[in-house]
């Protein structure tokens, strides 16, 4: 017996006597190594560091890919960990350390303390005294120690809606049928598998694999889609199908449908491309999202934030489940945007197209901005395409010559003679036209003699001398296009900027920016004559076109535009482009343009209206044949609370000018009856 106390005696002492050269490593040391690691989620490295006896009782599965799993799901961020180290204690070969720990997650921030364990570690062949750690599920959260089970709890927000000016729906969330099946009802599944693929606009190997998921019960709902409540006919057939269930759901509808498309645009099943894009913003592969319009745009104000509760599922002594919950955000139900838009304003404009026409327009306030219309004609229905859409039906939309999903509101166009009135105001300031100078033009055609094959043409000979005032009433080209020439580039580009031009809307939705020529100068004589006529490379949008008329409503000063109601009003876009003199004598020109002009066909309405026509021809050269777009800008004399500008496509064949001039009118007189 005293033989063997005597060898482990000594067998100690040969080990420390082994171990005096051994690298001593401080446990902290090693801990706070291990807390970089965590910090940085690089789990494999961490396993690397826990001690045998862990890596035993925890495989890589319940250890790294359990760790990769939770934090994803949870989407784990910005973990920090602290280790007080004052307060180690050791006892047998092993430290223990109070930690701190704080994370973000999908609910929020995440905070709690607990210890960690590290345990004495001896390599002789690397001469390493060192440390592993004693590693436990508590340690990723303190709850799940004893096995309990990590649940996540989603509350959808509710979608914002978009209401116009007087709070009349736009965009609304309503009542939907999502449509299942109960797959021990099908009395020929194949059969009827195939007819709800056709009804519903998807696949039947959709359907099928849905049906067949391992998780399904024979007397279970299988949800497949969700269908407008409006959708009669489909909802009729579907009601045939005895495997056919349908449940009351929200879902998006647009009352004016496609009076307002273009502008209010639609929602739609966020595809794998907008996941990639939005990875930070928490959507999921069964959210909808705004694809074009204001649902787009405002996306983010609409959507609002889904409510999520992190809970921890473990049992009480009974085995009853017992819900822990450790992170929670609660759910913030999406904004309402209201815009300035008024709708009855907006179907009236719309309604003027009947349904065939082409064109774009926009009516504005001239004194405050609000932008009160916005048409592109022809339109789409919205509803089809928020809710799924048969692919012979986006075929037809996509194919169809009339180009109904274009947004011609926002693009630009030629403006043709309803430019004038800014070319005679740009002329007013920079003195290059005065009010009482007259120019004496003979015929139909002037040409400079430096110009070869180039001339311009009138539709009127006059019957003497020409001034400002009678080349707008006769929409005079000739007197237009010397005056743009003789003015020289440099003073008539600067002039067409300072109403805008070549600058970007000062407004959010995204139009496109208006243009002097394709090199932003007219340098070109023949380029810089056909510009102050309205044609050459000049383009102008509807909204723009609206707003150019404001200065002359507003003693001089363009207003700037709005769309929502909360923007600040009448404030000045540009300031000063003519004085309050001459503002008023083009306000009278514009009311003869009426009485004695080119829109003497609006003259006896039943509201006074001012304002100018404009016809631009588009074709590939002089003597080709081409289309003509007319144009007409106008506003109620007396009120002068409302400017129309509206374009009508390849009209050449219905009036041209003269059509768009009826039609502003009729809108006003309607919109005025609608007032009363």
């Amino acid at each position: 017996m005293q033989r063997v106390i005597l060898v482990l005696i000594l067998s100690s002492i040969f080990l420390l006597a082994s171990c005096s050269n051994v690298e001593k490593i401080d446990p902290y040391d090693v801990l706070q190594n291990y807390v970089d690691l965590w910090e940085s989620q690089e789990f494999t490295n961490m396993y690397d560091m826990l001690t045998a006896e862990t890596k035993e009782t925890y495989d890589t599965e319940n250890f790294i890919d359990r760790y990769e799993k939770i934090y994803h799901d949870l989407q784990i961020d910005d973990v920090q960990i602290t280790v007080i180290e004052e307060e180690g204690e050791t006892e047998n070969d092993k430290v223990t350390y109070p930690i701190d720990v704080s994370l973000d997650s999908i609910a929020g921030k995440i905070e709690f303390s607990t210890t960690i364990t590290a345990e004495r570690y001896i390599n002789e062949d690397e001469e390493i005294d060192s440390w592993l750690i004693d590693w436990n599920p508590g340690l990723i959260f303190p709850e799940i120690a004893d096995g309990g089970k990590i649940r996540i709890e989603k509350t959808e927000p509710k979608r914002g809606e978009i209401l116009d000016r007087n709070e009349m729906a736009l965009a609304i969330n309503d009542i939907a049928y999502e449509v299942g099946v109960v797959p021990e009802k099908f009395t020929n599944k194949d059969a009827e598998i195939e007819k709800l693929a056709s009804l519903l606009h998807i696949s039947t190997t959709s359907i099928t694999n849905k049906v067949d998921a391992e998780w399904v019960q024979d007397d279970h709902f299988v949800p497949l889609k969700t269908i407008p409540i409006s959708d009669k006919n489909t909802i009729e057939q579907l009601e045939s199908i005895a495997a056919v269930s349908m449940r009351d759901t929200t879902g998006r509808t647009y009352p004016s449908s496609d009076a307002i498309s273009h502008l209010i645009g639609y929602v739609g099943k966020v595809t794998e491309e907008e996941l990639k894009e939005l990875k930070d913003k928490n959507y999921t592969e069964n959210d909808s999202i705004g694809k074009r319009g204001l649902e787009k745009l405002y996306e983010d104000k609409l959507k609002g934030e889904t409510g999520v509760k992190i809970l921890i599922e473990s049992e009480d002594e009974k085995g009853d489940a017992v819900y822990t919950t450790i992170a929670e955000s609660p759910v913030k139900n999406g904004e309402n945007v209201q815009v300035t838009i008024d709708i009855n304003l907006q179907e009236l404009l719309y309604n003027q197209y009947e349904g065939k026409y082409k064109g774009a327009a926009a009516a504005v306030d001239p004194h405050t901005g609000e932008i009160l219309a916005l048409v592109s004609s022809p339109s789409y229905d919205p509803i089809p395409l928020t809710y799924g859409i048969s692919q012979s039906a986006w075929d037809a939309l996509m194919n169809d010559k009339r180009q109904p999903f274009v947004n011609r509101f926002t693009a630009t166009f030629a403006p043709g003679s309803v430019i004038k009135p800014v070319v005679g105001a740009i002329g007013l300031k920079n003195k290059s036209i005065t009010h009482d100078e007259q120019i004496t033009i003979e015929g139909l055609r002037w040409k400079k003699d430096n110009w070869k094959d180039f001339y311009v043409s009138r539709v009127s000979t006059s019957n003497g001398p020409v001034d400002l005032e009678d080349a707008l009433i006769r929409s005079d080209n000739i007197f237009f296009a010397m005056k743009a020439v003789s003015m020289g580039d440099d003073k008539f580009v600067a002039g067409l900027k300072e109403f805008g031009f070549d600058e970007k809307l000062p407004i959010d939705y995204p139009f496109t920016t208006s243009q002097i020529s394709n090199s932003g100068d007219l340098k070109n004589e023949a380029l810089r004559a056909n510009t102050g006529y309205g044609q050459g490379e000049l383009e102008v949008n509807v909204l723009h076109m609206a707003l150019l008329y404001t200065p002359f409503l507003n003693e001089g000063d363009l207003v700037k535009p709005n769309l929502l109601t909360s923007d600040k009003k009448a404030e000045a876009w540009k300031e000063n482009l003519v004085t309050k003199e001459d503002a008023e004598r083009l306000k009278q020109d514009l009311r003869k343009v009426v009485t004695n002009g080119t829109a003497k066909v609006i003259k006896d309405e039943a509201v006074e209206i001012s304002g100018k026509t404009g016809t631009a021809e588009l074709k590939a050269s002089r003597d080709a044949k081409g289309t003509e777009d007319g144009w007409f800008v106008g506003y109620p004399t007396e009120d002068e609370d409302i400017i129309i500008a509206m374009l009508v496509e390849d009209a050449k064949d219905i009036g041209t000018s003269s059509f768009a001039a009826k039609k502003v009118a009729n809108t006003i007189v309607k919109y005025k009856d609608l007032q009363k």
